[in-house]
């Protein structure tokens, strides 16, 4: 199985890392043959070089010749890349495995093989995470600050220990703060020879453009629900009727559509958002499903905390000397890194509950694009096919211009979370104006 395989809907995108990973390779392969002939002359023996040919009548020199590293216009490799694309497009996964492909040792490329094979040791340690020289980065809380963003600039000066590129995966680009950004930006745009940095965000827009113009620029689209559908079927192993249904509620967004084929609480989650505009009919329906959308986000936080959290103090308290049957108590002057770990673990909270929220909101946009759908006639098939009742009731009772406005108060209720709005107020408005249309 190729690197590519996981890569779903994109073929123009795969075709494009394909030919930049052969001439990576091939760039390497030349550099190293370079190195191992060097390697292998006597002390104070010159290098061979073959005699210039007599210049032709009229013919100019060039000024200056061009450097076999050069990376220009007429490789498809180049040191930064900014990948681009709808949530759930495989911005990351696409990443992934152009990493994998950069760090192929396959002896098939000796044969005239692409590199991306899958299943060497590059490109598996690559894929799973364990690779020595890829750097994947992602982050669940709101911001990657100057700290972090300091230390993948030192990691990126590096050689790489034992692949064939230093290669840094920073999965949330559109996370870094205007510092963190501008940390980045003089690595980005004098890298070492052999360091590749690849970025993801949901549009160019979310990069600042001093990085985004020093990147070539993939725009992954939003997969085709039938081969999302496919790739659930033949790599999670999930039944055919019960992955073309969670590829069509989700409408190819992939990691959405395996969460809910494979996880019965976010199958009961989004049943609950979806039966919520039938009950926002008084303010008092509007203001008690928005506290049910708080609450319930604020469970799923709930639940990473008591998975995740307990488990980093514990550990931390032990590294400090405080470990359980030492009396608790933590050694003079390590309190500082206890309440830094607090406030992470607070901010990574305050995260998971947004994320989660915003999942929500994503459904019910889902459910009256489908109201939309049916009020205009479009043959296009519903993604909520399950709750086509409700679907029906709501078209009946209102008009497409009151379905718009819905959308937008859904859409107004997301952007205000993303200014730090209080999630019950922005919500609590949001139910409001759905009653209304």
């Amino acid at each position: 199985m190729a690197v590519w395989d996981d890569v779903v809907g994109q073929d123009r995108v795969t075709a494009q890392l394909a030919a930049a990973a052969r001439d990576a390779d091939a760039f390497v392969t030349v550099e190293h043959a370079g190195a191992g002939a060097e390697a292998g002359r006597r002390p104070g023996e010159q290098p061979q070089q073959a005699p210039e040919p007599e210049p032709e009548p009229g013919h100019q020199p060039e000024s200056e010749p061009r450097p076999s590293s050069d990376r220009g216009s007429a490789s498809q490799m180049t040191h930064a890349w900014l990948f681009t694309g709808p949530p759930g497009s495989g911005r990351s996964t696409a990443a992934r495995a152009f990493a994998a492909a950069l760090q192929c040792v396959s002896p098939d490329r000796a044969l005239g093989g692409a590199p991306g094979c899958g299943f060497c040791d590059g490109c598996h340690t690559s894929l799973v995470g364990t690779h020595a020289d890829v750097e994947i980065v992602r982050t669940d809380l709101l911001s990657i600050g100057v700290k972090e963003t300091r230390d993948l600039v030192r990691r990126s000066s590096l050689s790489p220990a034992g692949g064939r590129w230093q290669v840094i995966v920073l999965e949330d680009a559109d996370r870094l703060t205007e510092g963190a950004g501008n940390v980045l930006l003089k690595a980005v745009e004098e890298p070492a020879p052999r360091t590749v940095w690849l970025l993801c965000a949901p549009s160019v827009e979310d990069v600042l453009p001093t990085i985004r113009s020093r990147c070539r620029h993939l725009s992954l689209r939003t997969p085709p629900v039938g081969a999302v559908a496919d790739v659930l079927v033949r790599r999670d192993g999930i039944e055919p009727e019960a992955a073309d249904r969670a590829a069509r509620a989700t409408q190819g967004h992939i990691g959405r559509a395996r969460r809910l084929a494979t996880d019965e609480r976010a199958r009961a989650r989004r049943a609950a958002v979806l039966k919520l505009p039938l009950r926002v009919d008084d303010i008092g329906g509007c203001l008690k499903a928005a506290q049910e959308l708080i609450d319930a986000a604020g469970e799923d936080a709930k639940q990473v905390a008591e998975d995740v959290d307990t488990k980093e103090t514990e550990e931390l308290r032990a590294a400090l000397g405080a470990a359980a049957g030492t009396g608790g108590r933590l050694p003079r002057g390590t309190a500082g890194a206890m309440k830094e770990l607090q406030d992470k673990q607070k901010r990574r909270s305050t995260r998971t509950q947004r994320d989660s929220l915003d999942l929500a909101l994503v459904d019910l946009t889902g459910f009256y694009r489908d109201v939309l759908a049916l009020q205009m006639g479009a043959s296009v098939p519903l993604a909520n096919d399950e709750v086509r009742d409700s679907i029906h009731r709501i078209a009946t009772a209102s008009s497409p211009e009151r379905t718009l406005r819905r959308i937008e108060a859904v859409i107004a209720c997301r952007e205000a979370l993303d200014r730090n709005v209080a999630p019950l107020l922005a919500v609590e408005a949001m139910t409001a104006a759905l009653r209304a249309g």
